[in-house]
């Protein structure tokens, strides 16, 4: 299997050394850049496979970033921050992002994340989510062949992450699934951080679907267990 190639945009370059050291060792290949408009051209000239993002960069947050360059691509894009609030951690993923890790982090885990993505880009053409074309819940609607969802007449704008939980939520209709399940089915692998991203995606995925917060009608929290797609 081909090495990804990894675009890092990171202003320190200690840390920007770490990291390429890393995936040089490791046989990745690998671009980089130290500012924000450096690393947009850097990901439109390239296509890079994967996209280490710091938020903290001298010329643009990171979060413009994340929106400039999903203006045009979906690759992935993980975040690598210092910012540890909760709030940071759902705009960046609202935003786009499909995971983020807050620093320090070790450099066992960034690999386990390369490498669940790595897993995911193999297996991505050949995961159909359905055999049935359309998922239809109540006024929810999944349109798998257009990868749109909506509700009622109006279209969600998800992020590539929430898509895919959805799918995963629709695909087992009235099932609970455990954390450990959708963790790694989303990112390959269960670590803790795995199942607070999981929280925080799910948070930002029912502000979307259920309108309602006192009463969820689509999606049920199985406190210390996992969520349940309600069929309706």
């Amino acid at each position: 299997m081909n090495k990804m190639c990894i675009l890092v945009i990171e202003d320190d370059a200690s840390v920007r050394n770490l990291m390429t050291t890393t995936l040089k060792a490791h046989d990745y290949r690998y671009l980089t850049a130290s500012t924000g408009e450096t690393g947009i051209m850097e990901a439109s000239s390239h296509n890079p496979d994967v996209v280490l993002l710091d938020l903290g960069l001298p010329d643009m947050d990171g979060i413009e970033v994340i929106k400039k360059i999903r203006t045009w691509s979906n690759m992935p894009i993980i975040v690598l921050s210092a910012r540890s609030e909760d709030s940071d951690k759902i705009e960046a993923l609202d935003m786009g992002a499909d995971d983020y890790l807050t620093k320090p982090f070790s450099v066992e885990e960034l690999l386990a994340r390369l490498r669940a993505t790595q897993r995911r880009l193999a297996v991505l053409q050949g995961d159909t989510v359905s055999n049935e074309p359309i998922f239809i819940n109540g006024d929810l609607k999944v349109d798998y062949a257009a990868g749109c969802v909506y509700l009622g007449e109006e279209e969600l704008h998800l992020t590539p992450i929430e898509y895919k939980l959805l799918c995963l939520l629709a695909q087992n209709v009235g099932k609970v699934l455990t954390h450990t399940f959708i963790t790694q089915k989303i990112w390959g692998s269960s670590w803790d951080s795995d199942v607070a991203s999981l929280r925080v995606f799910m948070a930002t995925l029912r502000k979307k679907i259920d309108r309602d917060k006192s009463a969820p009608q689509y999606i049920q929290t199985h406190i210390g267990v996992g969520y349940r797609m309600i069929k309706v």
